[in-house]
Order: C-alpha cells, then structure tokens, then sequence
C-alpha cells in the first residue's frame, strides 16, 4: 500500500451548521426536504473533495429517510465523513441533527450513504486516496459500507440483467 496515496478518515470530517429561515421552509413552517438533502450533498461534497484533492460528483443518495421535521427557526447540525474508499467511488456518511436553539434539546433528523465518484484532470474517474482508520468506529463503517456496496451492486446488476 502507497501511504503517500492514503489519508486519515478524520482529515476529511464536515460539520456544517445551518439555521431553517423562511425561505427553507414550506406551507406548514418546515424545512423542504430538498433543501435538506441539498445541504446534505454540499457537506459530502466538501468531505470527498477534501479526501481526495480534486473534483468529486454525487452518484448516488442511499436510504434516506426523515425522522423529525424542522421548523423554521431551528438549528442544524450536519456531519459528514468518509466511511469508505473503493477504487475512484466512495461512499461517505452524513447526519443531520435538527437542535431546538430555545430549549437547547437535539434530535436526529435523518441520515444517508452518499457515494461520490473522484474525476481527474480530464473528467473520467481517477483513483481516490486509500482510507486509513484508526478507531474501532472508523473499521466498522468501513465494514458497513463494504456490506451496501454490495448490495448496491446487486441490486443494479438484477435491475439491469
């Protein structure tokens, strides 16, 4: 393995915060779920760019599902990382915590697997940094994410055979 070639998955770690105003909200005063998933692609985006050093595209958005609104007014927290590497793709984590800024009280709103595809200097895919971990937490997403991706691609392979 070229170490040179590979990075911490903690170098790349993304904590955006975001406050729900007006113009994020629909009829009944709650976050789109677009514009949620829109901060949720642009936090993944700066992961994988920042894992890879160069341009990174959204393939795809996994088992994303909403837990608990977000009313205007109320504070977001996203995090994303990296949790794996698999040649030029890889799949990074993102949650979104929704926090009622008055009450201090936090609670997950949803969470997804975003997979990213890393493009060279002539916009075809290139190979992305290996992954080092270094915690418990960090082989287990590894491990996670090698089961999804599995999975995915059976799924596209039946889909398309």
């Amino acid at each position: 393995m070229n170490l040179t070639s590979a990075k911490l998955a903690s170098t790349s770690r993304v904590e955006v915060v975001q406050i729900v105003l007006p113009g994020d909200a629909n009829a009944l005063g709650t976050a789109f779920g677009g514009r949620v998933v829109q901060w949720m692609d642009l936090a993944a985006a700066v992961t994988a760019r920042r894992h890879c050093g160069m341009p990174c595209v959204t393939i795809s958005i996994d088992q994303l599902t909403f837990l608990a609104p977000i009313r205007i007014g109320a504070v977001v927290i996203i995090h994303a990382q990296v949790n794996a590497v698999f040649g030029s793709s890889l799949e990074i984590g993102v949650d979104v915590i929704v926090e009622d800024p008055d009450a201090g009280t936090r609670q997950k709103c949803c969470d997804a697997f975003l997979t990213f595809v890393a493009l060279g200097p002539d916009g075809k895919p290139a190979r992305a940094p290996l992954l080092l971990t270094r915690t418990e937490e960090e082989v287990e997403r590894v491990k996670q994410a090698e089961a999804r991706r599995a999975a995915r691609l059976a799924a596209r392979s039946t889909t398309r055979g």
